[in-house]
């Protein structure tokens, strides 16, 4: 079973062995006697955001297929919505765009499913999922028991949570508590508002909130298209990222040297004096244009994605990834992190 078939980026090797869990109860079942067999276990979900091997993976893949979705009443006018981990995600966030429920409506058009999304704790134009997450299911296989987690439990941050970088805790379902409102949230991210003609804070129709974002995706290939080889990538390849004061000021020295005083790099400042900056503009000032590389290149639309756009294997994508890598390194001094899962290899 070529793993190729269910990446995003049309790449990886094959699976030794490959089960489909269409429930809860099967995912469960398949993780704990992959476990008892002694077997290495990968947990599939929409491979939106896997980079795997061109060897593949040796041990069994469970391909969560759970596609359950339940909505109940909660207090003040909200609504929790429970769905499986093999939900996709997309079509869950138009569904309650169109019933009337805001609070992941600037997540549209991300691709993949509703169990990696408390793993990356997935985010865009100032919106996270752990914004609206009150529970999360997992199965324990330390403990080889259910554990319901709430959002403490799940240390959301920056792309970030308990689950990324462990693979301790199966997700199995997720609980969102959404506002019953025409409205969006609170627009936070410029594109976004320029976009819209409406101002920071603004709020506008939920309809109207995703087309904008499904159009801002789309100009930059981030919205899945069969006949756009740029969207044959993994998103985001690269965090944006967070430095703190005394970095800030090593980068902001090195990027006056390089581009001169008047470069006025984005940054983003947090209440402690951190900056978040942008990879992709780091990337784009770095020296790396849209459409670099082959057979593995930059997207024509967007420095941050890496695409394969039919040629290219695992090894010549993570070798790009490696020039860009080193090429802003050496530029402004700051090291940037794959957020792509790695399976099989390592950046």
């Amino acid at each position: 079973m070529p793993l190729a078939d269910y990446t995003t980026l049309g790449l990886g090797g094959p699976a030794a062995r490959f089960r489909v869990a269409a429930d809860t109860e099967e995912l469960i079942a398949a993780v704990a006697e992959t476990d008892a067999a002694g077997d290495a276990l990968l947990v599939l979900g929409g491979g939106s955001n896997l980079v795997v091997s061109d060897e593949g993976f040796a041990g069994t893949v469970v391909h969560a297929e759970s596609r359950s979705v339940s909505f109940r009443d909660a207090e003040d006018g909200r609504v929790r919505i429970r769905a499986g981990a093999g939900v996709p995600w997309d079509p869950l966030v138009e569904r309650t765009v169109a019933e009337g429920f805001s609070g992941i409506e600037f997540l549209s058009g991300i691709p993949g499913r509703v169990g990696s999304t408390p793993i990356q704790n997935v985010g865009a134009y100032g919106q996270e999922v752990s914004q609206s997450i009150v529970e999360v299911l997992v199965y324990d296989r330390h403990t080889g028991e259910r554990r319901t987690m709430g959002p403490a439990d799940c240390r959301f941050d920056y792309r970030d949570s308990v689950f990324k970088g462990s693979d301790r805790y199966v997700v199995c379902e997720v609980v969102f508590e959404l506002e019953r409102s025409p409205s969006s949230r609170p627009i936070r991210y410029a594109e976004v508002a320029h976009a819209l003609g409406a101002a920071a804070g603004d709020q506008v129709p939920l309809a109207r909130a995703r087309e904008t974002v499904l159009g801002l995706r789309r100009g930059k290939g981030m919205v899945l298209d069969p006949d756009d080889p740029d969207t044959r990538s993994a998103g985001s390849f690269f965090t944006n990222p967070v430095l703190d004061p005394p970095e800030y000021a090593d980068f902001a020295r090195r990027a006056a040297d390089l581009l001169g005083p008047d470069a006025e790099p984005p940054a983003h400042f947090d209440a402690e004096g951190r900056a978040k900056l942008s990879a992709a503009w780091l990337i784009d000032n770095a020296g790396f244009s849209r459409g670099y590389g082959s057979p593995a290149r930059i997207s024509t639309k967007h420095t941050l994605a890496l695409t394969n756009p039919g040629d290219a294997t695992t090894e010549d994508l993570l070798a790009l990834a490696r020039e860009v890598r080193a090429g802003v390194a050496k530029a402004f001094g700051v090291t940037l992190v794959n957020e792509p899962v790695m399976v099989g290899v390592a950046l």
